[in-house]
């Protein structure tokens, strides 16, 4: 690949990310829903299987999962630089908007016309995350017994909503998976190997471990934000709480909650409620955007770490006779994982209404039959939100 190429690559990555950052309202499956759409379907920069496999992987590892996949995404398509690009441009927009938000108030939540369209994306996310469940379905649950590990999944996280109950699931159709005859071997598409996979673990775990030591200033900011990426499974609504019990002692109540509503309702991942709060808690003698940068990259880069390190060893995996099915049972876990959160939070934060329901049905077969682009289909839906 020439250098131009690359750099053309790496330019495509970022611009299209960073449209998906203003857009991408609903949470973390909604955000794979339009990663699937986006990437896999239209773009076709990787195949089902190998989305799916990162889409495992961010389950499994701890960190913001939607996040993970588009990084893994931007690695597999432009190397690390694509990487860093996808990261930035998915972030960027909701960096922007949750530290003016920290430094001038919550008055946009009172703007009827806001509130809105916001609820119109709202509902386009049902739209997404719905197309890219049947079409994960068709994939990865051909077989009756795949079938029946996504349906016992899916009811399994309607059912216990703990935090932790994704991994729990994923961890037990592993196991089944280990148990069933293999049938027909479906051949996975290879994910990229990073030759700096060690190196990410090593600096992953070498920060962790010295975040202990700093308690105070900019470097105490990045420890406590780093050691709160680290340890969260399950992705943004996990550790929205977790980021509040960290800045209790700086900023009030009412902030909190200002932070705590506004990461739930932009677009972009959930864990730039460290943008907010590192915003929140700059002395007043320092620079608020350089405070939230500093919190926003230490809450995502364990994650990101751990995510490139953790695919070279996922292919060792793969290459063992016994993972093809285990890999099967957990595509098929995954496609569970995702009905459940069509169902709880999106659908059920979304739809109030029969015409909320309509525009959903409608939305729904414009994409299932014509398949227009992304930046269409949320043309005609904040147009729908403004009238």
């Amino acid at each position: 690949m020439t250098a131009r190429s690359r750099t053309s690559r790496i330019f495509d990555v970022f611009t299209t990310f960073f449209m998906l950052g203003f857009t991408s309202f609903g949470g973390p499956a909604a955000h794979l829903g339009y990663f699937n759409q986006t990437f896999i379907k239209q773009k076709k920069w990787a195949d089902e299987t190998q989305y799916a496999q990162w889409v495992a992987l961010s389950q499994i590892v701890p960190g913001p999962g939607s996040s993970q996949v588009g990084f893994a995404l931007g690695y597999h398509r432009a190397g690390l630089a694509g990487g860093i690009a996808a990261f930035i441009g998915f972030t960027l927009p909701s960096f922007i908007i949750m530290v003016l938000l920290a430094q001038f108030g919550s008055h946009w939540q009172d703007n009827s016309l806001f509130t809105n369209v916001i609820h119109s994306l709202k509902l386009l996310a049902v739209v997404i995350v719905a197309d890219a469940c049947i079409s994960m379905w068709s994939s990865f649950c051909r077989r009756r017994v795949m079938a029946t590990i996504a349906i016992l999944s899916a009811g399994v996280l309607v059912v216990f909503s703990h935090h932790f109950a994704s991994l729990l699931v994923l961890f037990s159709a592993a196991l089944v998976g280990a148990f069933i005859p293999a049938g027909t071997i479906t051949q996975h598409a290879p994910l990229p190997s990073v030759s700096i996979g060690r190196a990410c673990f090593i600096l992953a775990l070498l920060l962790f471990i010295a975040s202990f030591a700093f308690d105070t200033g900019l470097i105490g900011l990045f420890a406590d934000f780093y050691q709160a990426g680290a340890l969260v499974f399950g992705g943004g609504h996990v550790v929205l709480p977790m980021l509040a019990s960290i800045a209790s002692d700086s900023i009030n109540d009412n902030s909190l909650l200002v932070g705590y509503a506004a990461a739930q309702a932009v677009p972009g991942p959930m864990f730039t409620m460290a943008s907010f709060l590192g915003a929140s808690v700059t002395p007043h003698d320092s620079n608020p955007w350089l405070w939230a940068g500093i919190a926003t990259l230490a809450i995502f880069s364990s994650g990101l770490l751990l995510m490139l390190s953790a695919q070279n060893a996922w292919q060792t995996l793969a290459n063992h006779p016994r993972a093809h099915t285990i890999i099967q049972s957990l595509n098929a876990s995954v496609v569970g994982i995702l009905i459940a959160a069509l169902y709880h939070p999106i659908a059920t934060s979304s739809i109030t209404n029969l015409w909320d329901i309509a525009l959903v049905t409608a939305g729904f077969l414009w994409l299932k039959y014509q398949r227009p682009p992304i930046l269409i289909l949320i043309t005609a839906t904040v147009l729908t939100g403004l009238l």
